[in-house]
């Protein structure tokens, strides 16, 4: 780690000679993230399901960013990506868990709701952070610390009217699982929290966005009139796997534009 006698304030936030891991690095979020956490001095271990999108996110967000493919949501795959990224690479500094998402064409009401599909949803945003932090902890346990962060939503702590049951559950799951590996991990320096932010532009969500009636509904709850940009994740990202965050751990840090605010 960096010797905060040695640097300055912004000097903090640097990650230089540093590795980060991110599962989910092909999606929108996940290449925002990749691409600043590059920028900050970063080798970037980019995760996800097929070879292919890997291999092109990592050559898109260059600086030695590497591809890696394998599915989260299986244990054996997340720990077999994880070792690779290590023994390539040497060691994982940071692990940031951006895989995640709902089923956008099939929604159902809450007594209703297929068993199929609530698990699929529970393993997307649950199993994929889990099965990765495990492999990753261990580690940063071996190497003497490191920072996790899992990318949760705003809907871990807020409830939607219809059709998104294992959506709210999960994200409401993860928040606490975050704060349970945070006091576990502590002991041997490995940070571990959550950024949580509201709807955000992504190719996944386009066409709802598309429904005019729906996105000014949605921008309507929201204070700052908007809704997020991936790169309004950016900032805290770089908090939380930096020297910036070293006194920090088991925290959900909410970007909402005000939303959860007048809720």
């Amino acid at each position: 780690m960096l010797s905060h006698a040695m640097t300055g304030p912004l000097d903090q936030f640097r990650l230089d000679e540093r590795v980060v891991a991110l599962p989910g690095g092909t999606g929108g979020i996940g290449i925002a993230l990749a691409r600043a956490l590059t920028e900050a001095g970063a080798t970037v271990a980019v995760i996800g399901r097929t070879a292919e999108r890997t291999e092109a996110a990592a050559s898109e967000v260059g600086g030695g960013a590497i591809g890696i493919a394998g599915d989260m949501t299986v244990k054996n795959d997340a720990e077999r990506a994880i070792s690779e990224a290590v023994a390539r690479l040497g060691r994982i500094d940071a692990l940031v868990n951006a895989v995640g998402g709902g089923i956008i064409d099939r929604m159902s009401p809450a007594q209703d709701f297929p068993e199929d599909d609530w698990r699929f949803v529970m393993a997307l945003n649950l199993d994929s952070a889990l099965f990765p932090s495990q492999a990753a902890a261990r580690a940063m346990i071996a190497a003497g610390g490191g920072s996790i962060l899992n990318i949760s939503s705003v809907r871990g702590e807020l409830a939607l009217r219809a059709g998104y049951t294992p959506y709210v559950a999960s994200k409401g799951a993860l928040n606490m699982l975050t704060k349970q590996h945070a006091v576990e991990w502590a002991p041997y320096g490995v940070r571990v929290n959550a950024i949580s932010p509201t709807f955000v532009r992504t190719e996944m969500v386009a066409g709802m966005l598309e429904n005019e009636g729906f996105y000014e509904g949605l921008v309507a709850r929201i204070p700052l009139g908007r809704i997020a940009e991936p790169e309004d994740l950016v900032g805290a990202a770089l908090f939380f796997c930096s020297d910036a965050s070293s006194f920090v751990t088991g925290q959900i840090l909410t970007l909402d534009g005000g939303l959860t605010a007048c809720q």
